[in-house]
């Protein structure tokens, strides 16, 4: 049986997962993710990465990005506050960060349809 194929690895991604959604507002530290999976961390990112396609830190960036994108979506008017909450220290970062993963900026992507805008961030994401 290979790595990822015991049932003990795929509930502590199982579990490693909903702490990070529970806990997307915060920092999440590598070690600390370890310890609620109960594993190394080298361990742990070999597993993450086994499991979902992507590195943890790939994982939570994405997520970010994407209730970013609801929020534009839903009218947030300070792209400032919507980069701040995603974990980003500048408006510039977060605006490159959402045209690599979104192909527009977050002042683009404002002006897209509701429709339009929710494609986007169904296609744009690997979570």
């Amino acid at each position: 049986m290979s790595e990822i194929q015991q049932p003990y690895h795929y509930q502590s991604i199982k579990d490693v997962k909903g702490y990070i959604h529970e806990h997307l507002d915060k920092p999440l530290r590598r070690e600390l993710l370890a310890s609620v999976a109960g594993f190394s961390v080298p361990h742990l990112h070999r597993i993450f990465i086994a499991s979902t396609g992507v590195s943890m830190s790939d994982y939570i960036r994405d997520l970010r990005l994407k209730r970013a994108g609801y929020k534009l979506r839903m009218g947030a008017v300070d792209i400032t506050e919507v980069a701040l909450a995603a974990g980003y220290q500048t408006h510039a970062a977060f605006g490159k960060a959402f045209k690599q993963q979104y192909g527009l900026s977050p002042s683009e992507f404002r002006q897209l349809t509701c429709r339009e805008a929710t494609q986007r961030l169904m296609k744009g994401t690997k979570c």
